[in-house]
């Protein structure tokens, strides 16, 4: 099936490099990403970060985006974000106009703070916004309120960012429409470049997920959430953001050529993710990909600093994808995408012939207005992306 498959040819993209800052002020009980609230680590953890970057340089990467992810990088003061990247130049080669972004958390910011991560070298913020609404905040364990939230954006773009993403979440019990009608609008008032609009999840391990297991929480129930998820396509399509991933949006500028796009307001760092870009992660629990290898690093703060400290590489797994496992991959990956999945490309690399070999499950997907088939491009459809994993399990 794959004999002339191009599958294992290296990755030409510039890379993208992820740096994991493992802390938080305070755990949110939805959250399933690796922090701590130990804040006596941080010196440690520096210097086994910078280790980490001097151990794993690799002459054949470019980089063209430093995403600095968390936990909350935000608990970490400008010198400190300075100096991160200040080591990441000097171990990887990136590039001079390399999108560097930086997660802040409204309540752990001040002006002067912006000013500085400005100055250390960041030229996008994302800032982890959730909702304006105090019930929403109080039940996501947020440490800021609204007006907390409001500040933080506005410091920003004082400070004379540009580039500035929000993050929300919706799907939340009890939640309305009304409501969720109110923190987008909230949001776009501020025009930020690029909103990441996230539905409630209840990850096993989480607080919030044992709260629903025993019977403490009735999340919303699914029709109210499919609403909410159409609400949002419409408002924000009609307030000049443009739907890229399922999740994601970006806003509308006007060119030199006098028409709209919204394709340099995309997150770029993020963009590597779904398109098969090669990555580096860095920090506990970060994970790298370099087709076919995926390898992760142990989600434990002290672990991490003492391998580092023992001039030791703190891994905690890998694999090698086969071309069935990174063809899977390709499949979930392009659905995600409002695009889809390009099907020459996708022919192209894997030796196949998209079209006869998946035309059953395109066509039932068809019959229920779940999927989208053109000439070159599969893709799913508004109704379809609330059932994004569902169906791209149909093709396995």
């Amino acid at each position: 099936m794959f004999q002339n498959s191009s599958c294992f040819t290296p990755n030409l993209q510039p890379a993208g490099l992820y740096i994991h800052i493992p802390f938080c002020v305070k755990k949110c009980p939805y959250c399933d990403f690796y922090s701590i609230t130990d804040g006596s680590l941080h010196p440690a953890f520096m210097n086994a970060l910078i280790s980490e970057m001097r151990m794993t340089r690799d002459p054949n990467l470019t980089f063209d985006t430093l995403y600095m992810g968390g936990g909350t990088p935000s608990v970490l003061d400008a010198k400190t974000i300075e100096k991160i990247i200040e080591t990441a130049r000097q171990s990887y080669e990136i590039l001079s106009h390399a999108e560097i972004t930086l997660e802040v958390n409204p309540g752990t910011v001040s002006l002067k703070q912006f000013d500085g991560y400005r100055c250390s070298g960041v030229n996008r913020l994302n800032i982890g916004v959730q909702s304006f609404d105090p019930v929403n905040l109080q039940f996501l364990g947020r440490i800021h309120s609204g007006r907390d939230a409001h500040a933080a954006v506005t410091w920003a773009q004082k400070a004379g960012f540009e580039n500035m993403g929000l993050d929300l979440i919706y799907g939340i019990p009890n939640q309305t429409k009304k409501s969720w009608l109110m923190d987008l609008k909230l949001a776009v008032e501020s025009e930020p470049q690029h909103l990441s609009c996230y539905i409630l999840s209840f990850e096993p391990g989480t607080p919030l997920y044992r709260d629903r297991q025993e019977g403490r929480l009735k999340p919303l129930a699914e029709p109210q959430v499919c609403e909410l998820f159409e609400t949002t396509l419409e408002f924000l399509s009609h307030h000049g953001y443009v739907q890229y991933e399922i999740s994601n949006f970006a806003r509308a500028r006007t060119g030199s050529s006098g028409l709209k796009g919204a394709e340099r307001n995309r997150s770029r760092h993020n963009m590597k993710y779904w398109k098969f870009a090669p990555y580096i992660g860095l920090g506990p629990s970060a994970h790298s990909f370099l087709e076919p290898r995926r390898y992760w690093n142990c989600a434990d703060v002290e672990k991490y600093i003492q391998d580092l400290d023992a001039d030791k590489l703190p891994l905690a797994g890998e694999e090698r994808l086969s071309m069935e496992q990174l063809m899977i991959e390709a499949i979930y990956l392009g659905l995600r995408q409002t695009k889809g999945i390009l099907i020459d490309i996708f022919d192209k690399k894997f030796g196949v012939t998209f079209k006869t070999m998946f035309k059953d499950t395109i066509a039932v997907l068809e019959s229920k207005g779940l999927i989208e088939l053109s000439q070159n491009r599969c893709a799913l459809t508004s109704g379809g992306m609330l059932y994004l994993d569902s169906i791209a399990a149909l093709f396995t």
